[in-house]
């Protein structure tokens, strides 16, 4: 994607935000309703709420007035590119919902969701790689996903890594065997 087209998103972005009530005005402190709605806005399982709040992370300036905890530590205790799938952004917004419900006191009636558009954010990710060794990926993304829902951080033994390590060397292999048929 161009910078051009990126820099435009984005002030589209805040622009919207703005509208509908999700940037305070620059004289006017951020209510805690607004914060609420827009930890709402950025913690959704839709795609669009992943990249408003991707925006926002990436212009964490325009959003000081809501004193956001944007601290992470990714994946926790565990990889956070799995046999090399790229899980860090995702475990970051799981962090950035977690961090921010517990701040303001609403963790509790929020958390499967927060889990849930974790869910759904590694199956975009995962969506990405190739039919062959997506379902590695799918593997792991469902048992960070299973860790979260029940100890609250991914947690991954090295048996699951191994398991998925399996089927993503048997995927990478039917590939270079299809890609060999095709020639």
């Amino acid at each position: 994607m161009s910078r051009r087209l990126l820099t435009m998103l984005t002030a589209s972005t805040f622009a919207v935000a703005a509208l509908l009530g999700f940037a305070a005005p620059a004289s006017a402190a951020v209510t805690p309703a607004q914060k609420l709605a827009a930890l709402s806005n950025f913690t959704q399982t839709s795609v669009s709420s992943y990249n408003s709040w991707n925006s926002a992370r990436q212009n964490q300036g325009a959003w000081a007035e809501y004193a956001f905890n944007w601290g992470t530590d990714y994946c926790s205790s565990s990889p956070d590119n799995p046999l090399g799938f790229s899980f860090e952004l995702s475990c970051y917004r799981h962090d950035f919902g977690y961090r921010n419900y517990k701040e303001v006191g609403q963790f509790d009636p929020n958390k499967a969701r927060l889990d849930d558009a974790f869910y759904a954010d590694l199956q975009r990710v995962c969506a990405t790689y190739n039919a062959f060794v997506r379902p590695a990926c799918y593997s792991l993304a469902w048992t960070y996903y299973q860790a979260v829902r029940v100890f609250g951080a991914p947690v991954i033994t090295q048996a699951e890594l191994d398991k998925a390590a399996k089927l993503k060397a048997d995927g990478e292999r039917r590939a270079a065997a299809a890609a060999a048929a095709a020639r």
